[in-house]
């Protein structure tokens, strides 16, 4: 008979630190879940007004600042082309979302959940007021960004086919990149080349030089050396013509006038 008691002692006992543990797990369960929902705080209500929510649903994070400051708590067709979302928010971030705040949806991620990103304003100093209407920007889609991404990868596919098709004609001494880069006559005769212009060049200053000495040509180039001189000459006298000009008007602005 003690033994029986005994162990329907223990047995209670052990039911009620099950039942104990039971509901302070619940207890921080739903502590946790509502501090998560703004279910414990403070907290007021917003708005916005879209014309495309883009997956966006009722319980979804609002950030601002990239932090969450609140909960989608709504979401109401107002027309067929305009959604209302109602949004708590936490009331001590109130004074940094001013009025002429803006709205826009995102996601966690290239494929994570919707989100509400609320943008600071920038002229209007006054916090929103409850139920303040937020200016909203139209969401990004996803598949806009994943049509992006394909054609930048498609570009670069095409680029790289090209570089390759590139790479292997100079490989195989087709086009003259490879005869340059395999045929060392070919590039000797390159360099050949260019000494004998900057020598033709030379030799054209000399031949130049000995004109302006020859007996025949030397009229000319002296009739030419005498327009430059006259042209220097002619812009030697405008220019002390205007510095006369110039402090002469300046004489006349320091005279006191009678």
């Amino acid at each position: 008979m003690n033994d029986r008691m005994k162990k329907n002692n223990g047995l209670k006992w052990k039911l009620g630190i099950f039942i104990v543990a039971g509901s302070a797990l619940l207890v921080l369960g739903l502590y946790f879940i509502g501090k998560q929902k703004n279910l414990f705080v403070s907290v007021f209500p917003l708005k916005a007004v879209f014309n495309n929510v883009s997956g966006l649903k009722v319980g979804n994070n609002v950030r601002f600042g990239g932090i969450a400051i609140g909960t989608v708590e709504g979401i109401q067709l107002l027309t067929d082309s305009t959604v209302s979302v109602n949004m708590s928010i936490k009331s001590e971030v109130r004074k940094f979302i001013k009025q002429d705040a803006s709205a826009g949806i995102g996601s966690d991620g290239l494929m994570g959940d919707r989100v509400v990103l609320i943008s600071p304003g920038m002229i209007n100093p006054v916090p929103v007021k409850d139920n303040e209407v937020l200016v909203a920007h139209a969401p990004v889609e996803t598949e806009q960004i994943l049509a992006g991404l394909k054609t930048s990868a498609d570009n670069a596919a095409i680029i790289t086919q090209q570089l390759a098709e590139i790479a292997n004609k100079v490989n195989h001494g087709h086009g003259i990149i490879s005869r340059l880069l395999g045929d060392s006559s070919m590039g000797n005769n390159l360099s050949t080349t260019m000494v004998n212009l900057k020598k033709g060049s030379a030799g054209l200053n000399e031949n130049m030089e000995a004109a302006k000495h020859n007996f025949l040509l030397k009229g000319f180039f002296n009739k030419k050396k005498k327009e430059e001189d006259k042209k220097k000459k002619q812009l030697e006298e405008n220019k002390k013509e205007v510095e006369q000009k110039r402090q002469s008007d300046k004489d006349s602005a320091g005279k006191p006038q009678k």
